[in-house]
Protein backbone atom coordinates (compact mmCIF):
# COMPACT_ATOMS: atom_id res chain seq x y z
CA UNK A 1 0.00 0.00 0.00
CA UNK A 2 2.11 3.15 -1.16
CA UNK A 3 0.38 6.87 -1.19
CA UNK A 4 2.16 9.16 -3.53
CA UNK A 5 3.25 12.62 -2.54
CA UNK A 6 3.30 15.48 -4.58
CA UNK A 7 4.69 18.74 -3.25
CA UNK A 8 6.90 16.71 -0.93
CA UNK A 9 9.89 18.93 -0.50
CA UNK A 10 7.58 22.01 0.66
CA UNK A 11 6.24 23.63 3.24
CA UNK A 12 3.41 20.94 4.33
CA UNK A 13 5.06 18.07 2.27
CA UNK A 14 8.83 18.20 3.78
CA UNK A 15 7.31 17.55 7.54
CA UNK A 16 4.42 15.33 5.71
CA UNK A 17 6.82 12.87 4.59
CA UNK A 18 9.06 13.02 7.86
CA UNK A 19 5.86 11.96 9.58
CA UNK A 20 4.90 9.13 7.44
CA UNK A 21 8.23 7.56 7.62
CA UNK A 22 8.30 7.64 11.29
CA UNK A 23 4.76 6.40 11.23
CA UNK A 24 5.85 3.03 8.87
CA UNK A 25 3.54 4.55 6.18
CA UNK A 26 4.98 3.57 2.79
CA UNK A 27 5.56 6.41 0.53
CA UNK A 28 6.82 7.91 -2.61
CA UNK A 29 7.59 11.21 -3.67
CA UNK A 30 7.84 12.85 -7.16
CA UNK A 31 10.07 15.61 -7.06
CA UNK A 32 12.67 17.91 -9.20
CA UNK A 33 15.55 17.17 -9.77
CA UNK A 34 18.43 18.16 -7.11
CA UNK A 35 14.98 18.25 -4.50
CA UNK A 36 15.96 15.94 -1.16
CA UNK A 37 13.38 14.08 0.07
CA UNK A 38 14.00 11.56 3.55
CA UNK A 39 16.25 8.68 2.75
CA UNK A 40 13.89 5.57 2.77
CA UNK A 41 11.46 7.62 0.69
CA UNK A 42 11.38 5.54 -2.78
CA UNK A 43 11.56 9.50 -5.77
CA UNK A 44 10.94 9.78 -9.03
CA UNK A 45 12.42 13.01 -10.43
CA UNK A 46 10.61 14.90 -12.88
CA UNK A 47 7.09 17.27 -12.40
CA UNK A 48 3.63 17.39 -13.03
CA UNK A 49 4.04 18.07 -16.68
CA UNK A 50 6.28 14.94 -17.48
CA UNK A 51 4.26 12.03 -18.17
CA UNK A 52 6.67 9.79 -18.81
CA UNK A 53 7.56 10.69 -15.01
CA UNK A 54 3.76 10.88 -13.89
CA UNK A 55 3.24 7.65 -14.94
CA UNK A 56 6.63 6.14 -12.98
CA UNK A 57 4.95 7.97 -10.16
CA UNK A 58 1.62 6.68 -9.83
CA UNK A 59 2.06 3.04 -11.04
CA UNK A 60 0.90 0.70 -8.24
CA UNK A 61 0.14 3.52 -5.70
CA UNK A 62 -3.12 3.17 -3.52
CA UNK A 63 -3.47 6.58 -2.72
CA UNK A 64 -2.16 9.86 -4.02
CA UNK A 65 -1.68 12.94 -1.80
CA UNK A 66 -1.52 16.39 -3.71
CA UNK A 67 0.02 18.73 -2.16
CA UNK A 68 2.14 20.48 -5.19
CA UNK A 69 1.29 24.04 -5.51
CA UNK A 70 2.46 27.50 -6.70
CA UNK A 71 1.26 30.83 -4.32
CA UNK A 72 3.86 32.98 -3.84
CA UNK A 73 4.57 34.65 -6.76
CA UNK A 74 2.82 37.96 -8.63
CA UNK A 75 2.34 35.97 -12.15
CA UNK A 76 -0.87 34.74 -12.03
CA UNK A 77 -0.08 32.46 -15.28
CA UNK A 78 2.23 30.28 -13.25
CA UNK A 79 -0.12 30.18 -10.43
CA UNK A 80 -2.97 28.87 -12.80
CA UNK A 81 -0.49 26.53 -14.86
CA UNK A 82 0.75 24.36 -11.35
CA UNK A 83 -2.42 24.44 -9.55
CA UNK A 84 -4.65 24.22 -12.21
CA UNK A 85 -2.85 22.69 -15.26
CA UNK A 86 -0.73 20.56 -13.14
CA UNK A 87 -3.82 19.24 -11.41
CA UNK A 88 -4.99 18.13 -14.61
CA UNK A 89 -2.41 16.32 -15.76
CA UNK A 90 -2.22 14.13 -12.04
CA UNK A 91 -5.82 13.36 -12.32
CA UNK A 92 -5.11 12.19 -16.04
CA UNK A 93 -2.25 9.76 -15.09
CA UNK A 94 -4.48 8.42 -11.89
CA UNK A 95 -7.24 7.83 -14.49
CA UNK A 96 -4.62 6.23 -17.17
CA UNK A 97 -2.66 4.02 -14.65
CA UNK A 98 -4.05 3.86 -11.08
CA UNK A 99 -8.00 4.30 -11.59
CA UNK A 100 -8.62 2.66 -8.30
CA UNK A 101 -6.66 4.92 -6.37
CA UNK A 102 -7.76 7.27 -3.41
CA UNK A 103 -6.61 10.89 -4.46
CA UNK A 104 -6.46 13.41 -1.73
CA UNK A 105 -6.06 16.95 -2.63
CA UNK A 106 -4.69 20.01 -0.31
CA UNK A 107 -7.15 23.48 -0.62
CA UNK A 108 -7.56 26.68 1.05
CA UNK A 109 -9.19 28.18 3.50
CA UNK A 110 -9.01 31.23 1.65
CA UNK A 111 -11.71 30.16 -1.17
CA UNK A 112 -14.33 31.55 1.27
CA UNK A 113 -15.34 35.10 0.37
CA UNK A 114 -14.40 37.83 1.76
CA UNK A 115 -17.50 39.40 2.94
CA UNK A 116 -18.59 36.18 4.59
CA UNK A 117 -20.77 36.97 7.42
CA UNK A 118 -19.47 33.97 9.75
CA UNK A 119 -16.73 31.26 9.54
CA UNK A 120 -16.22 29.25 5.94
CA UNK A 121 -18.64 25.68 5.55
CA UNK A 122 -17.59 23.57 3.37
CA UNK A 123 -20.76 23.81 1.12
CA UNK A 124 -20.67 27.11 0.17
CA UNK A 125 -20.98 29.08 -2.65
CA UNK A 126 -17.77 30.98 -2.69
CA UNK A 127 -16.63 34.05 -5.62
CA UNK A 128 -12.95 34.23 -4.51
CA UNK A 129 -10.78 37.09 -5.97
CA UNK A 130 -7.36 35.90 -6.03
CA UNK A 131 -5.69 33.93 -8.50
CA UNK A 132 -4.42 31.28 -5.85
CA UNK A 133 -7.78 30.40 -4.06
CA UNK A 134 -9.40 30.49 -7.31
CA UNK A 135 -7.13 28.05 -8.87
CA UNK A 136 -7.84 25.98 -6.26
CA UNK A 137 -11.40 26.16 -6.85
CA UNK A 138 -11.26 24.80 -10.37
CA UNK A 139 -8.54 22.05 -9.81
CA UNK A 140 -11.11 20.90 -6.69
CA UNK A 141 -14.08 21.12 -9.46
CA UNK A 142 -11.66 18.96 -11.98
CA UNK A 143 -10.75 16.69 -8.85
CA UNK A 144 -14.42 16.02 -7.99
CA UNK A 145 -15.88 15.87 -11.48
CA UNK A 146 -13.00 13.12 -12.24
CA UNK A 147 -14.74 10.08 -11.41
CA UNK A 148 -12.10 9.25 -9.19
CA UNK A 149 -12.29 8.05 -5.09
CA UNK A 150 -11.66 11.55 -4.11
CA UNK A 151 -11.11 13.72 -1.03
CA UNK A 152 -10.59 17.59 -0.47
CA UNK A 153 -8.75 18.94 2.75
CA UNK A 154 -9.11 22.67 2.91
CA UNK A 155 -6.34 23.64 4.93
CA UNK A 156 -5.81 27.51 6.78
CA UNK A 157 -2.35 29.21 8.13
CA UNK A 158 -0.27 25.85 8.20
CA UNK A 159 2.56 26.67 10.89
CA UNK A 160 5.08 24.68 13.39
CA UNK A 161 7.83 22.11 13.34
CA UNK A 162 10.70 24.97 12.74
CA UNK A 163 8.62 25.93 9.87
CA UNK A 164 9.27 29.61 10.26
CA UNK A 165 5.43 30.29 8.84
CA UNK A 166 4.67 32.44 11.53
CA UNK A 167 7.79 34.52 10.73
CA UNK A 168 6.47 36.17 7.69
CA UNK A 169 3.39 37.57 9.43
CA UNK A 170 4.66 40.82 10.44
CA UNK A 171 6.19 41.73 6.33
CA UNK A 172 2.42 40.40 5.39
CA UNK A 173 0.85 42.48 7.33
CA UNK A 174 3.04 45.26 6.35
CA UNK A 175 2.70 44.56 2.54
CA UNK A 176 -1.24 43.99 2.48
CA UNK A 177 -1.92 46.31 5.10
CA UNK A 178 -3.91 43.95 7.06
CA UNK A 179 -5.65 45.03 10.46
CA UNK A 180 -4.14 43.49 13.06
CA UNK A 181 -6.93 41.78 14.59
CA UNK A 182 -7.96 40.12 11.55
CA UNK A 183 -8.50 36.72 12.68
CA UNK A 184 -6.99 33.67 10.98
CA UNK A 185 -7.76 29.72 11.45
CA UNK A 186 -4.28 27.78 12.13
CA UNK A 187 -3.43 24.55 12.74
CA UNK A 188 0.15 22.65 13.18
CA UNK A 189 2.40 20.83 10.80
CA UNK A 190 1.41 17.77 12.89
CA UNK A 191 -2.40 18.07 13.08
CA UNK A 192 -1.95 18.58 8.91
CA UNK A 193 0.03 15.16 9.31
CA UNK A 194 -3.44 13.58 11.25
CA UNK A 195 -5.49 14.75 9.01
CA UNK A 196 -3.60 13.26 5.72
CA UNK A 197 -3.77 9.78 7.79
CA UNK A 198 -7.05 9.73 8.22
CA UNK A 199 -7.79 11.01 4.80
CA UNK A 200 -6.03 7.70 4.06
CA UNK A 201 -8.70 5.58 5.74
CA UNK A 202 -11.35 6.78 3.87
CA UNK A 203 -12.87 9.11 7.10
CA UNK A 204 -13.14 11.88 4.08
CA UNK A 205 -14.00 9.82 1.01
CA UNK A 206 -15.98 11.98 -1.54
CA UNK A 207 -15.87 15.76 0.79
CA UNK A 208 -14.75 18.59 0.67
CA UNK A 209 -13.33 19.12 4.73
CA UNK A 210 -11.84 22.55 6.44
CA UNK A 211 -9.01 21.41 8.64
CA UNK A 212 -8.05 23.86 11.46
CA UNK A 213 -7.34 23.96 15.28
CA UNK A 214 -9.66 25.35 17.47
CA UNK A 215 -9.17 28.56 18.54
CA UNK A 216 -8.42 31.08 15.64
CA UNK A 217 -5.66 33.70 15.96
CA UNK A 218 -5.25 36.96 15.37
CA UNK A 219 -2.31 38.39 13.34
CA UNK A 220 -1.58 40.50 16.25
CA UNK A 221 -1.10 37.07 18.68
CA UNK A 222 1.10 35.61 15.67
CA UNK A 223 3.19 38.42 15.12
CA UNK A 224 3.69 38.65 19.31
CA UNK A 225 3.83 34.52 19.17
CA UNK A 226 7.12 34.67 17.15
CA UNK A 227 8.58 37.54 19.24
CA UNK A 228 7.45 40.55 16.84
CA UNK A 229 5.42 43.06 17.73
CA UNK A 230 3.37 44.96 14.91
CA UNK A 231 1.25 48.02 14.55
CA UNK A 232 -1.96 48.24 17.03
CA UNK A 233 -5.24 49.40 15.98
CA UNK A 234 -8.76 50.44 17.25
CA UNK A 235 -9.88 50.69 13.56
CA UNK A 236 -13.21 48.86 12.29
CA UNK A 237 -12.45 45.44 11.19
CA UNK A 238 -14.29 44.78 7.22
CA UNK A 239 -14.20 41.38 6.81
CA UNK A 240 -14.36 40.04 9.98
CA UNK A 241 -14.93 36.65 9.01
CA UNK A 242 -12.66 36.36 6.40
CA UNK A 243 -9.62 33.42 7.17
CA UNK A 244 -11.88 31.75 9.63
CA UNK A 245 -13.45 27.99 9.07
CA UNK A 246 -15.82 26.01 10.14
CA UNK A 247 -14.15 22.92 11.51
CA UNK A 248 -16.77 21.27 13.09
CA UNK A 249 -17.36 18.69 9.67
CA UNK A 250 -13.59 17.41 10.35
CA UNK A 251 -14.98 16.54 13.97
CA UNK A 252 -17.73 14.55 13.10
CA UNK A 253 -15.44 12.47 11.35
CA UNK A 254 -12.59 11.75 13.63
CA UNK A 255 -10.15 14.78 13.26
CA UNK A 256 -9.23 15.94 16.54
CA UNK A 257 -6.25 18.16 16.47
CA UNK A 258 -3.46 17.59 19.32
CA UNK A 259 -2.29 21.01 19.25
CA UNK A 260 -5.62 22.76 20.00
CA UNK A 261 -4.30 26.49 19.97
CA UNK A 262 -1.18 28.34 18.81
CA UNK A 263 -0.91 29.47 22.83
CA UNK A 264 -0.11 25.45 23.23
CA UNK A 265 2.18 25.76 20.89
CA UNK A 266 4.46 28.63 22.26
CA UNK A 267 4.15 26.68 25.67
CA UNK A 268 5.47 23.88 24.29
CA UNK A 269 8.20 24.96 22.14
CA UNK A 270 7.04 23.37 19.05
CA UNK A 271 6.66 26.47 16.75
Amino acid sequence: MTTLVTGGTGLVGSRLLRHFVNAGVESRALVRPGKDVPATVPRVEGDLFDSSALREAVEGVSAVIHLAATFRTTDESKIWRANLEGTKALIAAIQQHAPQARFIMASTCLVYDEDASRPGLEDDEVHPKHAYPASKIAAEKELRESGLNWSILRLPFVYGDGDEHLNTVPAIVARMNWHPAQTFSLVHQRDVARAFELALTGAMDGRIVNIADDAPSTLYDMAIAVGVKIEASAKPLSNPWWGRADGRLSRSLGFRPTVATLSQAVQEGIL
